[in-house]
């Protein structure tokens, strides 16, 4: 336990970023999972529907600050690109 009232304060904040934190990864994972799924079931409609809900959590991330905008660009090509190649078959 911390001594003084400031690091308490800190590890009451921190414990809620590290909350926030993983709640943006798991979310962003949990997004492509599914859309890795639907892209396996061939579903268009889902897979479109799903892409669009995974580059706007992205872009919220990016607004945030929580993840860079290069990283972001990456993920979002990457998960776009795997479509296209999956779809093409």
């Amino acid at each position: 336990m911390p001594n003084k009232k400031a690091a308490e304060k800190y590890l009451r904040k921190s414990k809620k970023l590290a909350l926030k934190n993983f709640r943006e990864r798991k979310n962003i994972k949990d997004l492509a999972k599914k859309i890795a799924k639907s892209i396996a079931e061939k579903e268009t409609a889902k897979i479109n529907d799903l892409m669009r809900q995974f580059q706007k959590t992205v872009d919220k991330a990016v607004k945030t600050g929580w993840l860079k905008k290069n990283t972001a660009g990456r993920k979002k090509s990457r998960l776009a690109a795997s479509i296209t190649k999956a779809l093409k078959k």
